[in-house]
């Protein structure tokens, strides 16, 4: 008990035992903010990488795509209706993206979705942005411009659908109702000659005097990746200077079963912008657009076509993205569809044509984190070499504590000669002083974790604070990374294993100033007594 005794004491009354407390204190904080910043950074790109694809993907790995989708997909749902929910193809090619009214133009990445269907088997429909705020309104069939019109009273009215649908969403989320209020600003540029002004801000729509209509040809919908169509400021927020309903081309490329370039000309698709998404992942976002499947397919010429000797050819995907029942393993799913897709491969016979039967022979199955497993175990080595650095630099602490509590040995010799002779055992003494480490590896645990803790909740109001004294402080730029925030959880497991380690680091480092205390024999530290 004395143990416990003294080394409260010994902390009450020497001051260079807080220097310790003080070491502890700061490195536990540094840990702790690594360790949350760095997990809320992985565990955002897992839940944003699962968003982006079904749990199982069938997968053709070419761009020309494979075929008999349509009857595998029956063939699940009759082989397999405990395992598979619902499946969606999806087509995938390369072009380049043009707004005709503007001079922008970029490569893209064209996936081509059965709207209704994708958005069951995946995230995709959290990241679109107008079907927020205008539930159901987002669509890739034909449409004209939304344009919205000037009541007799001067109060700017939008089409029917969409104010019906905004105002069910100003209903479902009245705290956020504020948010969709519309302001008739005017605005520098048309993108039409028959819009007098165009709303700015978060929600753009062309504007023309009178009743609020639809204009323009009626053209399929096609949705941007937001990095892709909008500028994003460094407060994470987008300048939407283009209107919903503008005017968007695509230029195609075309590809055979083989592979090959075909003889025709590039397909040149005028469309009608829909609605932006946002994945939250910067390479995604700044590079894919989602047109209609059987408008992508009918285009590159991968639906039914007409062979020379009669027939017609199969239609081809990319990729078959399956939703599973609820409480399925992936990795068991993922086994049982593999094998379901070879039953079904070797039942079509050796009749396929050689195109086909490559095609066939090249697809495989994966669940979503074997298509991402790359990018995200990147993320995490990048977490464990970040946490061992940072691990590495708090060792400061162990040496530190060491340092002073060799000091404290130094000038308390003759409290532990008179110990010793009181009948204090060597390892007794030895145990004070680690029992005296404890206590400021404990003291320094408790406040590092608070700090910790404050620092990690309040991280983006500090960067924030520091980037209006000076916008060059802001380290986490929304407009270079791809999330508008910096992570602030902090995980109890990780609170729980950094507390530990530094007490027994603490307790560590006082070892050899223990070891030393233990071998002080009384009559030495007491001779000139």
């Amino acid at each position: 008990m004395y143990k416990w005794f003294l080394a409260w004491r010994y902390l009450n009354t020497k001051l260079i035992a807080f220097f310790g407390i003080a070491s502890v204190m700061l490195c536990v904080a540094m840990v702790l903010v690594v360790l949350s910043v760095m997990g809320g950074f992985l565990d955002t790109i897992r839940a944003r990488s699962r968003g982006l694809h079904s749990e199982i993907v069938l997968e053709g790995g070419s761009l020309q795509g494979f075929p008999y989708y349509e009857e595998f997909s029956a063939y699940l749902s009759s082989e397999l209706p405990d395992v598979v929910r619902i499946s969606s193809p999806v087509i995938y090619t390369y072009g380049i993206f043009r707004v005709p009214a503007t001079t922008y133009t970029k490569p893209a990445r064209v996936l081509g979705v059965r709207l209704k269907e994708y958005v069951q088997v995946n995230d995709f429909k959290n990241g679109l942005y107008y079907e927020r705020y205008f539930p159901g309104t987002t669509d890739l069939g034909q449409q004209g411009i939304p344009v919205a019109g000037f009541a007799p009273d001067g109060e700017i009215k939008l089409p029917p659908q969409l104010a019906k649908a905004n105002s069910q969403w100003r209903q479902g989320e009245p705290d956020l109702g504020a948010v969709a209020a519309f302001d008739a600003m005017p605005f520098e540029k048309a993108l039409y000659p028959s819009v007098t002004s165009v709303l700015p801000g978060e929600r753009v729509f062309a504007v023309a005097s009178g009743e609020p209509s639809y204009m323009g040809p009626e053209r399929n919908g096609i949705i941007v990746g937001c990095d892709l169509l909008h500028y994003r400021r460094p407060d994470g927020k987008f300048d939407r200077e283009i209107a919903r309903g503008a005017d968007i081309a695509l230029i195609l490329f075309p590809l055979s079963p083989t592979g090959n370039l075909t003889s025709e000309p590039p397909v040149k698709m005028p469309l009608r912008y829909a609605d932006d998404s946002r994945t939250g992942i910067y390479e995604i976002d700044s590079l894919c657009v989602y047109v209609d499947h059987d408008l992508l397919q009918q285009q590159l010429a991968m639906d039914a076509q007409p062979l020379v000797d009669g027939g017609f050819t199969k239609p081809r995907i990319n990729q078959l993205q399956i939703g599973l029942q609820p409480g399925i393993d992936l990795d068991i799913a993922r086994d049982r569809i593999a094998v379901a897709w070879s039953k079904f491969s070797a039942s079509l016979g050796d009749n396929l044509k050689d195109s086909d039967e490559w095609a066939l022979s090249s697809v495989h199955v994966y669940t979503w984190e074997d298509l991402q497993r790359q990018f995200i175990q990147a993320v995490e080595k990048e977490k464990v070499l970040v946490t061992f650095l940072f691990g590495l630099i708090s060792m400061v602490a162990i040496v530190l504590v060491g340092c002073i509590f060799y000091m404290i040995v130094e000038k308390k010799t003759k409290d532990i000669g008179i110990l010793k002779a009181l009948g204090a055992s060597g390892r007794g003494i030895g145990g004070l002083f680690i029992a005296y480490a404890a206590t400021v590896g404990i003291l320094g645990t408790i406040l590092g974790l608070l700090v910790g803790l404050g620092f990690v909740k309040n991280i983006n109001a500090i960067q924030d604070f520091l980037a209006s004294l000076n916008p060059q402080l802001r380290v986490w730029s929304p407009d270079v990374y791809s999330f508008d925030r910096i992570p602030e959880v902090v995980k109890l497991a990780d609170a729980f294993w950094v507390a530990i380690i530094a007490i027994i680091s603490s307790m560590i480092g006082s070892l050899i100033p223990a070891f030393i205390a233990a071998r002080v024999w009384p009559v030495q530290a007491l001779r000139y007594e």
